[in-house]
């Protein structure tokens, strides 16, 4: 399938890893290379889990401006917490949606100027305390969805002919998690089409939990977009930047963006982001010279490089989208920062 011809996106039914392989294997290969968008069915995610995610999180974008502001993102030097609409950036733009951000659970580490700069991403969460049910909720999908992204990573290995671990590195120990559930307001209260700018994701793999209202749009090859509307019961997942460079380009990481909704309308989703822990290095697969040959190479952005390590890539997309944070916590890091963009992924 080439991606001049994409006119919708693939739909997978994981349940068929375990009985039917090579019939889901033999979808999900090209809809991993050509698209790299799918939806995922047969998850085993209870719908009472996701259910409770969704009305939690309607839950939180409706409490007072004010109990949002108390555990607002710039109070954060690890990148946690609430941003209002318009706060974090995309490609030096501003998106248009509210959001909160809850990574991995960790005690935070000392700053200490002979540790790596990306440490300082370890930390606690910010929860609301005016809804206290956030939090159990929001760890146990954690939980959840780092488990479904560990059993696709062993679907992609066996795709790949690797060994079905190879990928072991990024799940063991303290995987690099993100949660961002997502408000986006109608264009009556923007007055601008961006939700979110065209960007690739930058870890392994996505997993995009839409509620009702449509946005999602995924570039073609040829410059066309098509949507990827909410299907009830399904995830959207989608290729990250450094699957991408483990694999050469064989798997590809694809542009996507939301769209702000009409005016009178909101849009929920929750995204879920599964990275390598932060002091991890990125594997770099040898592919059978069948799929090697498949391999189109890694995207390079000389304004946006790759790093092997995860860290380096996570502190890189954070200090850019969040200049707020940055500047209030992290100053010292910025021209750190500006000098390593400098040098390529080895």
């Amino acid at each position: 399938m080439s991606k001049t011809t994409i006119q919708s996106i693939p739909v997978l039914d994981f349940s068929l890893f375990e009985t039917d392989p090579k019939t889901f294997l033999d979808a999900l290969k090209p809809a991993a290379r050509d698209v790299g968008f799918f939806y995922l069915t047969g998850h085993g995610i209870a719908q009472s889990l996701i259910d409770d995610v969704l009305s939690a999180s309607r839950r939180f974008f409706s409490l007072p401006e004010a109990d949002k502001l108390k555990i607002e993102m710039v109070n954060s030097p690890h990148f946690r917490g609430y941003n209002r609409v318009g706060q974090e950036l995309t490609k030096g733009q501003r998106d248009w949606r509210e959001q909160i951000d809850i990574g991995s659970e960790a005690a935070a580490l000392p700053v200490d100027g002979g540790q790596p700069a990306w440490t300082r991403l370890q930390g606690p969460n910010l929860w609301p305390d005016a809804l206290p049910e956030l939090k159990p909720i929001l760890l146990e999908w954690q939980s959840e969805l780092t488990k479904l992204s560990t059993r696709l990573l062993k679907a992609f290995a066996v795709a790949l002919e690797q060994d079905r671990d190879i990928f072991e590195t990024i799940y063991a120990g303290t995987p690099n998690q993100l949660i961002k559930i997502i408000r986006y307001p109608g264009r009556d209260a923007t007055g601008s089409e961006q939700g979110v700018g065209a960007h690739k994701d930058s870890g392994f793999l996505t997993l995009l939990l839409q509620e009702k209202q449509k946005g999602l749009e995924v570039e073609t090859e040829d410059g066309r977009w098509i949507e990827a509307e909410p299907r009830p019961g399904t995830f959207v997942v989608n290729i990250g930047e450094l699957l991408e460079l483990a694999t050469d380009g064989y798997l590809k990481a694809t542009v996507h963006r939301v769209v702000t909704p009409p005016a009178g309308t909101d849009r929920l989703s929750v995204a879920f982001f599964l990275g390598a822990p932060f002091d991890a290095e990125v594997p770099l697969l040898d592919l059978a010279p069948h799929l090697k040959a498949q391999a189109g190479g890694v995207t390079r952005d000389p304004h946006n490089p790759l790093f092997r390590n995860s860290g380096q890539n996570a502190l890189k997309s954070r200090l850019r989208s969040h200049p707020d944070v940055a500047a209030r916590h992290h100053a010292d890091l910025l021209v750190a920062q500006a000098r390593a963009e400098a040098v390529p992924v080895a």
